[in-house]
């Protein structure tokens, strides 16, 4: 049915009016299927072995990221960082799965969130280098997320 209604448009049977794509939707879509860089996709390694401290021990390492935020929300009051730094606020008063989609998907907004991540200090700096360091052995291996 569409198919046809779309040749009638195009035969001139059917007169039609044509609205156009706006901008922003081009880019956003031109975002989500955007490839990650080696930097975002070890990030996004770190950010899974996050994750690992929050399925086994939420409390300790929300409140850790509660405190860590606190401190980046006096930092930074305004612009760009303080919108994700809010968004963070929401994801940490809501349900776990909210922060673990936040921590380990691909998608243009959770890279985002990552750059302005509460985290800090979860990894110790042993787990960071074990992190940093499977990923070296693995970067060169095909990823689900692309490479660069």
């Amino acid at each position: 049915m569409r198919q046809h209604v779309v040749n009638l448009c195009e035969c001139g049977d059917l007169p039609h009016t044509t609205t156009g794509v706006r901008r922003a939707d081009v880019e956003a879509l031109r975002a989500t299927g955007a490839r990650l860089s080696r930097d975002q996709r070890r990030s996004l390694w770190l950010a899974h072995a996050v994750a690992g401290h929050l399925v086994t021990d939420p409390e300790t390492t929300i409140a850790q990221a509660r405190a860590n935020l606190a401190v980046l929300r006096e930092r930074h009051s305004r612009g760009q960082v303080a919108k994700w730094l809010a968004e963070w606020a929401a994801l940490l008063d809501g349900p776990v799965e909210g922060i673990l989609t936040a921590l380990t998907s691909p998608s243009p907004r959770a890279r985002e969130l990552r750059q302005n991540s509460p985290f800090a200090a979860v990894l110790s700096e042993e787990e960071r280098r074990r992190v940093r360091e499977a990923f070296a052995q693995h970067s060169s291996a095909s990823s689900p997320w692309g490479a660069e």
